[in-house]
C-alpha cells in the first residue's frame, strides 16, 4: 500500500515565501489566519489525510461503485470517512461563517485540498462539491434560498452536484435540451437526463442538492437561453427535512478508467410527472451563475494535479530508495539501489521541481483569489482579478498536463513494477488521467486563453504580468550568487514578449492561431513555472543569507531552481516555434492524409 505524507515544510514555505500568507492575513475578512492557527490546520489536515482517507484510497479502486436498483453503494469505510470528515468542519474551511463555514481565506484551503486529493482523490470529489456550489449559491441564490439550503450545504449534513451535461452536450452546452415547465409557487417541473454527474447519487448523506442547467418556454437558443435550477434528491417537508422523494432517478453509473471510488451517474429528470425544482437566480442566467461553479471546479482540478504529482512521486522516491538493481555506473559497485542511477536520479529531480513549480503558481493564485475578494483597493482587486481570469486556464490544463507527466513518470521509475496494480502507482496513473478532461479539455482551456484572455484584451493584462517576470529576473541579476539564473528566466520573458507580438500581428488569422493554443498554454505554464521557482531561490537564498532555517534544505531548493532553468525551461522555446508555425503546416495537410 502506498503510504502519504503530506509535504508540508514545502507547503509552508510556498505559502510563506511566494504567497504571501502574513499579508493575506493581514486583509479584512482574513485576520483569523495566524500563522499558529494556519499551521494546526494543516498539521491536523496532513493527519486525517494520512491517517483516514489514504488508507481508503487504494481499496475503494479495487472495490468500486455499483448501482443496484436506482441505488448507489460507494466502497466500504467511505460513510466512516465522510462522517469524519463532515464532523470535524472540513468542507466549510474557507465558506462564509454567516453560513456556518470558518471563513478562512482561500489560500489556506488549497494546500488542504491538495492533501485530499493526493490522498484519496475519489473521496474528495465528494465534498469539493459542496464548495463550488456554495459560492454559485451565495451569488445568485435568494435570501430564501440561502436560509434554506446553505447552512446544511456547508456542514456537508447534505451533498451537492453540478449537472451539466447531456448526451449530446457535453462541452457545447448550447445543445443543452433539458427543460423546465412552470409549476406554480416558484416551482418548475424538470425533464431530461444529464450524463457524468459525480456523486450524482449514493446514501452517504440524507439529501443531495443538485444543481441543474436547463430551458424555460421562452428561452432564447444557444448557452443564452440557459437557466439554473436548484432540484433536491428529497423534498422538504414542513419542518425542513428530507421528505417524499423527487422525481430523479440514478439510472447508470460509469465503468471508468479510474477514480473508481467515485461514482459518475446518468440521471434521469421527470419520469414520472416531471423533478420538482427551484429557480436560481434570474431566467436565462443560468450559465453566468453556473460558471462561477466551473472556475473553482476548475482551479480545484489544477490542485488535483499537484497533489496525484505529489503522491506519485513520493511513491517513486520511497521505491527507488529500496530497490536494489544493476551496478553503480560510476563506482561499478552492486548491490545500490536505484536511486544511484544517473537517469533514475533525474527523473526525480524533474518530478520535484516541476511539483514545486505548480505549487508555487497554484498558491499564488490562491492569494490573488483572496486579495481580489478582500483587498480595499480597486485598482489592487481589478489587477488580481484579472491575473486569476488570465491564468486559469494554465492553472487547470497545464498543472493537470503535467500532473499525468509525473504519473507517467513515476510508473517508469518503477519499471515492471509500476506496471503492476499491487504496487499501487497504476492507480495514480488512471486516476489522473481524467483530470485533462475534467471541466473542459485542454484544448478547451487553451482556446480560452487566446481568444477571451488574450486577443479580447489585446494582451493587456499578459504584457503586465510579463512586466512583472521581467522584474524577477532583474532581481537576480542583482543578486550575485542567483545571477546565473537572471539569464535563463529573462529568456522566457523574451519568449512570451515576441510571441505575445506574433499572436497580435496575427490576429485575424482566426484557424492558424487556434492550431497553436495548446503550444501557448504550455509555453506560458513553463514560463510562469520559471517564475515561481527564480521567486523560490531568492526567497531560499535570502534565509540563507540570514541563517534561517535548515540550510541544506534551502540549498536544496536553489538547486531544484537550477535545475528547472536548465531541463524544463528551455522545452518553451519548442512551444513558442509551434504556436508559430503549427497552423500554417496544419492548414496545408491533406484531408486523406489521416
Amino acid at each position: 500500500m502506498l503510504d502519504y505524507q503530506a509535504p508540508l515544510r514545502d507547503m509552508q514555505f510556498i505559502l510563506d515565501e511566494l504567497a504571501g500568507l502574513e499579508g493575506i492575513g493581514e486583509l479584512p475578512g482574513c485576520e483569523d489566519a495566524s500563522p499558529d492557527l494556519v499551521s494546526a490546520v494543516l498539521e491536523e489536515a496532513s493527519k486525517f489525510a494520512s491517517g483516514v482517507l489514504a488508507p481508503l484510497n487504494q481499496a475503494g479502486d479495487r472495490q468500486g461503485c455499483r448501482l443496484e436498483g436506482e441505488r448507489v453503494i460507494t466502497p466500504d469505510g467511505w460513510q466512516d470517512a465522510y462522517d469524519q470528515f463532515r464532523d470535524a468542519g472540513w468542507i466549510g474551511l474557507s465558506l462564509p461563517p454567516v453560513h456556518g463555514g470558518q471563513g478562512l481565506p482561500k489560500l489556506v484551503s488549497t494546500p488542504v485540498w491538495e492533501m485530499w486529493f493526493s490522498a484519496n482523490m475519489a473521496f474528495a470529489m465528494l465534498p469539493q462539491l459542496n464548495v463550488g456550489q456554495t459560492e454559485a449559491l451565495m451569488i445568485a441564490a435568494s435570501e430564501e434560498q440561502k436560509a434554506t439550503w446553505l447552512d446544511k450545504i456547508v456542514s456537508g449534513e447534505w451533498a451537492a452536484t453540478m449537472n451539466l451535461t447531456e448526451p449530446q452536450a457535453g462541452s457545447d452546452l448550447a445543445a443543452t435540451r433539458m427543460r423546465a415547465e412552470p409549476a406554480g409557487e416558484g416551482r418548475y417541473r424538470l425533464f431530461g437526463q444529464k450524463i457524468y454527474i459525480s456523486y450524482g447519487e449514493h446514501e452517504l448523506t440524507p439529501n443531495i442538492v443538485h444543481l441543474v442547467l436547463a430551458r424555460l418556454p421562452d428561452a432564447p437558443p444557444g448557452i443564452k437561453g440557459l437557466s439554473l435550477f436548484l432540484a433536491p434528491k428529497y423534498l422538504l417537508d414542513e419542518h425542513g427535512e428530507p421528505g417524499e422523494q423527487n422525481d430523479i432517478r440514478c439510472i447508470s453509473i460509469e465503468h471508468k478508467m479510474g477514480i473508481h471510488g467515485s461514482p459518475t451517474c446518468t440521471l434521469s429528470y421527470g419520469d414520472a410527472g416531471g423533478a420538482l425544482g427551484y429557480l436560481v437566480g434570474e431566467p436565462h442566467q443560468g450559465l453566468k451563475t453556473m460558471f462561477v461553479m466551473m472556475n473553482d471546479a476548475r482551479f480545484n482540478v489544477g490542485v488535483q494535479g499537484v497533489a496525484l504529482g505529489e503522491r506519485a512521486y513520493q511513491a517513486a522516491l520511497d521505491y527507488a530508495r529500496e530497490r536494489v538493481q544493476g551496478r553503480d555506473i560510476v563506482t561499478g559497485e552492486s548491490g545500490r539501489p536505484i536511486i544511484v542511477h544517473p537517469d533514475v536520479k533525474r527523473m526525480l529531480v524533474s518530478m520535484r521541481a516541476r511539483l514545486m513549480a505548480m505549487r508555487g503558481l497554484l498558491y499564488t493564485a490562491a492569494s490573488w483569489f483572496d486579495i481580489a475578494r478582500h483587498h480595499q483597493q480597486a485598482g489592487v482587486t481589478d489587477k488580481h482579478r484579472r491575473y486569476v481570469d488570465l491564468l486559469m486556464p494554465v492553472a487547470k490544463g497545464w498543472c493537470t498536463e503535467v500532473g499525468n507527466d509525473l504519473c507517467d513518470e513515476a510508473i517508469q521509475v518503477f519499471g515492471g513494477m509500476g506496471f503492476v496494480e499491487e504496487t499501487g502507482v497504476a492507480q495514480l496513473f488512471r486516476d489522473a488521467r481524467v483530470t485533462t478532461i475534467f471541466e473542459g479539455t485542454t484544448g478547451i482551456q487553451a482556446n480560452d486563453l487566446l481568444g477571451r484572455k488574450i486577443l479580447r484584451e489585446d494582451a493587456a493584462t499578459l504584457r503586465e504580468l510579463i512586466s512583472d517576470i521581467r522584474g524577477t529576473a532583474t532581481q537576480l541579476a542583482d543578486h550575485q550568487r542567483l545571477a546565473d539564473l537572471a539569464e535563463p528566466l529573462g529568456d522566457q520573458v523574451a519568449l512570451l514578449d515576441e510571441t505575445t507580438d506574433w499572436l497580435l500581428e496575427h490576429k485575424a488569422d482566426t484557424a492558424n492561431l487556434y492550431a497553436g493554443a495548446v503550444p501557448l498554454l504550455h509555453l506560458l505554464g513553463i514560463a510562469c513555472g520559471a517564475w515561481q521557482m527564480a521567486r523560490l531561490a531568492l526567497a531560499a537564498d535570502t534565509r540563507i543569507e540570514k541563517g534561517q532555517g535548515d540550510t541544506d534544505y534551502l540549498r536544496g531548493l536553489v538547486a531544484l531552481a537550477r535545475f528547472y532553468m536548465a531541463t524544463q525551461a528551455p522545452q518553451a522555446h519548442a512551444h513558442a516555434h509551434a504556436v508559430r508555425h503549427a497552423g500554417a503546416v496544419l492548414s496545408r495537410f491533406p484531408e486523406r492524409g489521416l
